[in-house]
């Protein structure tokens, strides 16, 4: 079986209320229809680097591109497993403000993102038990810690794989 690997980045996009920027679809995997609950992330882009490309991914998923980053959330490495590929993904993640609440103009760049529909869980708690993948809950929990300590925040250098993830 073939091993792929790459880098991806995305956001824990707050609003000035605390709500949690969460992406709900149902989609096609391997003949099953799933429900997903996720963050918005992406690949990292050739000459891009992580920032961009979480800025550039959630602006695509979400509509939402008036956002900032605040505090970096680290990295994990997620690996999981395809009927047909072993994948291994290492993901940086950016605690993200949103700086303008006005709903977003659709940004979709292609038919899997276009599925992605727009939910706020009211805080953190919230959207760390609505978010489907154990990676994305990680970093969930990483945002809240980050919101505690304020600038005193560290993410840990590297966190160890975390199991399952899409």
């Amino acid at each position: 079986m073939q091993l792929r690997e790459y880098a991806a980045a995305g956001g824990v996009v707050l609003d000035d209320e605390g709500r949690v920027l969460l992406l709900e679809r149902w989609i096609e995997r391997w003949g099953e229809l799933k429900h997903e609950v996720r963050l918005p992330k992406g690949h990292v882009e050739p000459g891009e680097t992580d920032e961009q490309a979480a800025l550039r991914e959630t602006c695509e998923e979400s509509g939402y591109c008036a956002v900032e980053i605040v505090a970096d959330l680290g990295t994990s490495f997620t690996a999981f497993t395809t009927p047909r590929e072993h994948v291994g993904r290492r993901e940086h993640f950016y605690l993200m403000r949103l700086t303008d609440a006005r709903p977003p103009t659709p940004n979709h760049q292609g038919a899997a993102e276009a599925l992605f529909r727009d939910i706020w869980a009211a805080n953190l708690d919230e959207a760390e038990a609505l978010l489907t993948f154990d990676s994305e809950r990680l970093f969930a929990a990483r945002a809240r810690d980050a919101l505690a300590q304020g600038p005193a925040y560290r993410p840990p250098a590297h966190a160890p794989g975390v199991g399952a993830g899409a």
